[in-house]
């Protein structure tokens, strides 16, 4: 398969229809690394809004089980998207998820927020440090991915483009980014959960190359100081010399996926995994989509 071939084979899909198998070839295929580097970023940008922050940082699930909770939180994602949004695998994981996030009164903004993060953010990272960016399709997949999980979570609002996404996103940084002690405490325990992925001797080095690729508004909202332009310069060129890299390698293989691989289950998970142990003792309830 040559270099390109997978792009051409997206471009003749309908995001529309087509959502869910477009995103496991960006996902699986073309941009394992990239996708995961960009949810990871997505999840610190929830950490810069001190209603969300205050919240997970009363849970302590990231200061007690922070490999777990993310672990969680992909898997989720895989789950919902693995057989298709019309599967009953992405039913199940969906009535799951609710049913953790019912013990918490959410607004519907912060739900719709978060949301957009997982939209925005591997977008704009592989647009600034892929092999190559994001097509049409792929673009308006990642859209209506967002708007197919919120229609199954009972997310109401969700914007219908990936424009609007992005300026939804915007808007509500503007608004609610403020530092928190709370904020830098949750920023703090999964920099910690990251870090562990790697050598010792690597992981201070590590911590400041995170630091360097984040916006500085996203900075002052942990409660991180911007960091020098040498580092920044540095980290930048070293990514987008990885990506030339990428660019001249083979495709991935059709017969070699990169599928989630969770720290916190070496032998493998059921849905009833996924979430802290108390999940279990709450009612599912129907999809919203399954009582109309």
């Amino acid at each position: 398969m040559g270099r390109y071939s997978r792009l051409r084979e997206i471009r003749r899909m309908d995001p529309a229809r087509d959502c869910a198998e477009i995103l496991r070839l960006m996902s699986q295929y073309e941009f394992p690394w990239d996708y995961r580097q960009g949810i990871s970023v997505a999840f610190l940008r929830d950490y810069g809004v001190p209603r969300i922050s205050v919240l997970l940082d009363r849970t302590q699930e990231f200061e007690r089980n922070g490999q777990k909770r993310y672990d969680d939180t992909v898997l989720f994602g895989y789950e919902m998207a693995a057989d298709g949004f019309d599967s009953e695998r992405a039913r199940a994981a969906a009535r799951h998820l609710n049913r953790i996030h019912g013990k918490y009164r959410i607004p519907n903004e912060d739900f719709l927020y978060v949301l957009a993060t997982t939209v925005v953010g591997p977008k704009r990272w592989i647009d600034r440090f892929g092999w190559r960016p994001l097509c049409h399709q792929e673009t308006a997949a990642l859209a209506e991915v967002g708007r197919r999980m919120a229609a199954m979570m009972g997310i109401e609002g969700a914007p219908g483009t990936y424009e609007e996404f992005e300026k939804l996103l915007d808007s509500y940084e503007d608004r609610m980014f403020a530092y928190d002690p709370a904020n830098r405490r949750v920023a703090n325990a999964t920099f910690r959960v990251m870090a562990a992925w790697y050598p010792a001797p690597l992981r201070p080095l590590i911590a400041r190359f995170t630091l360097a690729l984040l916006d500085e508004p996203l900075l002052n909202a942990l409660g991180f100081p911007a960091q020098p332009r040498w580092a920044r310069s540095a980290a930048t060129r070293l990514m987008r010399a990885r990506s030339f890299g990428v660019r001249l390698l083979p495709a991935r293989p059709r017969r070699l996926p990169s599928r989630p691989r969770p720290r916190s289950y070496p032998f493998g998970y059921q849905l009833d995994d996924l979430g802290p142990h108390w999940a279990q003792s709450r009612p599912l309830e129907p999809l919203p989509m399954e009582t109309s």
